[in-house]
């Protein structure tokens, strides 16, 4: 099987898409509890949820064809996260309840199951290797809360942690590209290679017939004759002359 270019996929395995997974699943269940379904806010907060999810793995999938659109739909995700972080924090501040604070004990108590498990936590499983059911039970006693304060205050901290994420892989891909070039650029560079491999195996299999490199004179266009100038500035160096001279006196530098 033909090696790809550049990799691509593998998006369900990373931290980013499997914390959008979450924040998108949440954010469905706050809508449906805590806002009227008629509202356009619903419709907006889903598809901006939503949106950072699949641009996320939409992204992972172009890698393999396009930098740039890699990069932008990275970006999509991005700015969709947060779109929908203005929305939570909309919510609580337009009713009066209160924002936790980046460094509240509510906060970072959310923020430390995005560890998981290691060296110094061995009692604790990889988020990475679990199910998004079983994901989404670490975080069940916030976004199952009947406090609808309590469960926007908690995906606000996963949409940090999502946009924390979005921004390292954005400037990975960036690097990326700086340092290998896009898509267009590397298939170039292959086909070049391909070029020079063909042209090289050619001249192994059939030595080039040193006839067809004889330019034709410029002025008769009959055969030119590889000559040697034997006087002025140009003694000792070699030209091409028309085979007609001196009847013709067509030149051309060797």
């Amino acid at each position: 099987m033909a090696r790809k270019l550049r990799a691509s996929g593998g998006y369900r395995t990373t931290c980013s898409f499997q914390t959008a997974t979450i924040i998108y699943d949440a954010t469905y269940h706050f809508c449906r509890r805590f806002l009227d379904a008629r509202s356009r806010t619903v419709d907006q907060m889903i598809q901006a949820a939503r949106s950072g999810r699949q641009n996320i793995a939409e992204g992972s999938r172009a890698s393999a064809t396009s930098s740039q659109t890699e990069l932008r739909l990275l970006n999509v995700a991005r700015s969709s996260f947060e779109e929908l972080l203005l929305d939570y924090e909309d919510y609580l501040r337009q009713r009066g309840l209160a924002q936790w604070a980046a460094g509240s004990p509510e906060a970072l108590a959310v923020r430390d199951v995005a560890r998981g498990g290691g060296q110094d936590r061995p009692d604790r499983p990889d988020l990475t290797d679990l199910t998004d059911q079983e994901r989404w039970r670490l975080y069940a006693a916030w976004l199952e809360h009947d406090d609808a304060a309590v469960l926007a205050n908690a995906v606000i901290c996963l949409i940090h942690q999502a946009n924390y994420l979005l921004d390292q892989q954005i400037a990975a891909a960036e690097r990326q590209f700086v340092a290998e070039g896009g898509y267009s650029e590397q298939l170039a560079a292959a086909r070049l290679a391909e070029r020079r491999r063909a042209s090289e195996q050619a001249d192994r299999a059939d030595p080039p017939d040193p006839t067809k490199q004889i330019p034709p004179c410029p002025l008769c266009g009959k055969p030119m004759v590889l000559r040697t100038a034997r006087s002025g500035r140009s003694a000792g160096r070699q030209f091409w002359g028309c085979s007609a001279y001196p009847t013709c006196k067509g030149a051309v530098n060797a």
